[in-house]
């Protein structure tokens, strides 16, 4: 055990300002100082399957690919929550104005009646996915469907849900 200790922390040193440098390019982000850390974190909770074939440094690119494909569908979710607008900075706050509830109120109001304006399969999957961030994996088992409908309905949907906040909001 102790000796795997080590084995990960030679490699932090040896390996993670190219770790570094590869997630900011593959996020997009400069803010990848926690991502780095949970690549050689994953890495101690996997090395007993790590079996010395690949190189080391080849091996950690690897987890760090999966921790950077996470951290874009993370952002992904929270872009998502903000386009539907049921994020908290949507939530009344004790110094906002009456204009900015009133508009806040607005917002929500075109959002609803633009979920409530489409197709059933729409609105139960983007609630789902959406709204309650529920796994395709999960919606799937809810509405009876193969995990690919799952997806493409879900994009679909968004598209239709933008374009009719769209026509709504004019």
């Amino acid at each position: 055990m102790e000796t795997d200790k080590n084995k990960i922390s030679e490699w932090f040193y040896m390996y993670s300002t190219d770790i570094y440098h590869y997630l900011i390019y593959f996020t997009g982000s400069h803010d990848v100082e926690d991502l780095v850390q949970e690549v050689f974190y994953r890495a101690i909770k996997g090395l007993d399957s790590y079996d010395g074939r690949a190189v080391p440094k080849t091996w950690l690119f690897g987890i760090a690919r999966h921790v950077g494909i996470d951290e874009i569908r993370k952002q992904k979710r929270l872009h998502l929550k903000h386009t539907l607008s049921f994020g908290n900075e949507d939530e009344p706050k004790l110094d906002m104005t009456p204009e900015d509830l009133c508009l806040i109120s607005e917002k929500q109001e075109i959002l609803y009646k633009a979920i409530l304006s489409l197709k059933k399969n729409y609105r139960d999957v983007l609630i789902l996915r959406g709204i309650k961030d529920l796994t395709v994996t999960e919606v799937s088992d809810i509405l009876g469907w193969n995990e690919n409908k799952v997806r493409i309905t879900f994009h679909r949907a968004l598209k239709a849900l933008q374009k009719v906040k769209g026509r709504l909001s004019q």
